[in-house]
């Protein structure tokens, strides 16, 4: 990161590079603390049962305690790289709901609240259809919702455009497609 955020080298700013965590301990946030970059969470779900669903390797800590730990680390950081994002890859009837969107946005207040001068923003991830029965792309129209809810308690929230899906290259389907040919896609 040091290297990447070098003005003479790279010349990309420290708000250009974004390092991603699922975050499996509130400890993990602190790593980044000091990396001259934006940190993002990717959290999917504020909700912890839905989360351990989505994110099978969140079994010790609650959804709550890797957000102090997010707190934590960006309240030591100086405020120009206090920007955060939290990603949420949306999954059809899983986690693309009303429901869901309002637990997210309390979350992301709860975040944006307890670290002054803070820009939080969500990144909305529609999931690439991988051919999986349980895991399906959601409708535009929940996308929207999902992104109105937020909207409309004062968070910003993005939606990522899927490039490459039209020929089954967007992120994920690639190896899926391998899988699938050497009959190991998992259920």
């Amino acid at each position: 990161l040091q290297i990447l955020t070098n003005v003479d080298l790279f010349h990309m700013g420290q708000t250009k590079v974004t390092v991603s965590t699922v975050a499996p301990t509130p400890q993990a946030f602190m790593k980044f603390a000091d990396a001259p970059c934006v940190l993002a969470w990717s959290v999917h779900a504020a909700n912890d049962v839905l989360r351990k669903k989505l994110v099978p390797t969140m079994n010790k800590f609650t959804t709550m305690d890797l957000a102090r730990g997010l707190i934590e680390a960006l309240l030591t950081r100086p405020k120009r790289l206090r920007a955060t994002m939290l990603e949420i890859a949306l999954v059809s009837g899983l986690n693309d709901t009303i429901e869901a969107a309002e637990e997210m946005a309390v979350l992301t207040q709860f975040i944006k609240d307890s670290v002054p001068g803070a820009k939080v923003m969500v990144n909305l991830i529609p999931f690439n259809d991988i051919g999986h029965d349980t895991y399906r792309t959601p409708s535009k129209d929940s996308v929207k919702a999902f992104q109105n809810v937020l909207w409309e308690r004062g968070i910003y929230a993005h939606v990522r455009t899927t490039r490459g899906d039209d020929e089954n290259a967007a992120c994920g389907q690639l190896a899926t497609k391998k899988l699938k040919k050497n009959g190991k896609l998992m259920p």
